[in-house]
């Protein structure tokens, strides 16, 4: 029953997937015609640093995302730790939890400058763009990085489902 459960679970993670990846080829095509658009109106060197900030947006949001998760499942593993769990495993988690600590504040900065990038470049936009268009760039960068979240986070659950069921299968004489 609760390996079925499971299963029925994945199939609508699976289900759901493939509806955020048909939301992500769309933003993909609405990007390419914003990208067209902004190329015709600004000068080249804005032209660059759209560009840059488009490739980074998707770098460093996927940056923190990913941290953030290798973060909690090492604190996961952390609050597992218990009298019996060897020395030499404590310090590894440690490290690897001081490590990712620091990365993540790091990544945590770069998207603080990412923003700020944000705000230089809408206004560049401002200057050449209708007050729809801009809007529509606005919000064009909020579902983009919003289908990064959820996208990752159907990455996440369907492999904590996938690990889950393994876990059952193997225990299961």
């Amino acid at each position: 029953e609760l390996m079925a459960s499971l299963q029925c679970r994945l199939q609508v993670l699976w289900e759901e997937q493939e509806l955020v990846l048909l939301e992500v080829r769309e933003c993909a095509k609405w990007g390419e015609e914003l990208e067209v658009l902004v190329r015709d109106v600004c000068k080249p060197n804005e032209f660059d640093r759209y560009l840059m900030f488009i490739g980074d947006l998707e770098k460093v949001v996927s940056l923190l995302l990913c941290l953030s998760s290798r973060l909690a499942r090492v604190q996961n593993a952390m609050s597992r730790m218990d009298g019996n769990t060897e020395a030499e495993e404590k310090q590894s988690l440690n490290e690897r939890h001081r490590l990712l600590s620091r990365q993540r504040e790091d990544a945590k900065d770069l998207k603080e400058n990412l923003d700020r990038r944000e705000r230089v470049v809408s206004g560049i936009l401002a200057k050449y763009l209708t007050e729809q268009q801009l809007q529509d760039y606005q919000h064009f960068v909020q579902v983009k990085t919003s289908l990064l979240i959820e996208q990752k986070d159907l990455e996440e659950q369907i492999k904590f489902f996938e690990e889950q069921l393994e876990n059952l299968e193997q225990s299961i004489p």
